[in-house]
C-alpha cells in the first residue's frame, strides 16, 4: 500500500477520455468533483466548497471505467497522488498532481447499478500491463508515461 493512499467521493465533470498508449495499453482520463458542505456557526448558513480532481488509470479498468461512467455519475476512486511536470512547446514549465487510480467504481449511495463480470487472463489477479512500469521522471515529455498531449 502507497504511503500517500487517498479515496476520494465525487461526480465525474466530464465523460471519461479512453485513449491508447503506443504500447497499446488503455490509458483513462477524467475529472471529478467533490462537494464539502457545512453549516456556518456564525451566521447559521449552509457554505460549500468544491474540490476538482484528475484521475488517471489504466489497462483493464481503464476500459471498464470509460465503458461504465459518464459526467454527472456518482464514483469512488482508490489510488495514490502523483506529480507530473513537463515543459510546454513554448518552454513553459508545468506540473500537475493527478489521481493515479487503482480502483474506480459507482456509489451506490443514491444509484444502482448492474455488474457485468469481463474475461481476464487466465490463472492471474493481475494483469501487470494494468499499470505503466514507473512514474515519468521530471524531465521526460509526459507522452512516455500517459497521453500524446499536456493535461487541461
Amino acid at each position: 500500500m502507497a504511503d500517500n493512499a487517498i479515496t476520494v467521493v465525487g461526480n465525474v465533470t466530464r465523460d471519461p477520455e479512453l485513449k491508447f498508449l503506443n504500447s497499446g495499453q488503455a490509458a483513462l482520463r477524467l475529472s471529478i468533483a467533490v462537494n464539502r458542505r457545512w453549516q456556518n456557526r456564525q451566521t447559521q448558513e449552509w457554505e460549500e466548497r468544491v474540490s476538482y480532481f484528475e484521475v488517471v488509470g489504466y489497462g483493464t479498468m481503464a476500459e471498464n471505467a470509460a465503458n461504465s461512467l459518464t459526467k454527472g455519475a456518482r464514483v469512488i476512486v482508490s489510488g495514490r497522488l502523483e506529480q507530473r511536470s513537463w515543459e510546454t512547446e513554448n518552454g513553459d514549465k508545468r506540473s500537475i498532481v493527478e489521481i493515479n487510480a487503482d480502483e474506480i467504481g459507482p456509489s451506490l449511495k443514491w444509484a444502482t447499478a448492474v455488474v457485468t463480470r469481463t474475461p481476464r487472463a487466465e490463472g492471474s489477479n493481475f494483469q501487470s500491463s494494468d499499470r505503466p512500469a514507473a512514474a515519468p521522471r521530471s524531465n521526460e515529455p509526459a507522452s512516455t508515461y500517459a497521453f500524446d498531449e499536456e493535461p487541461f
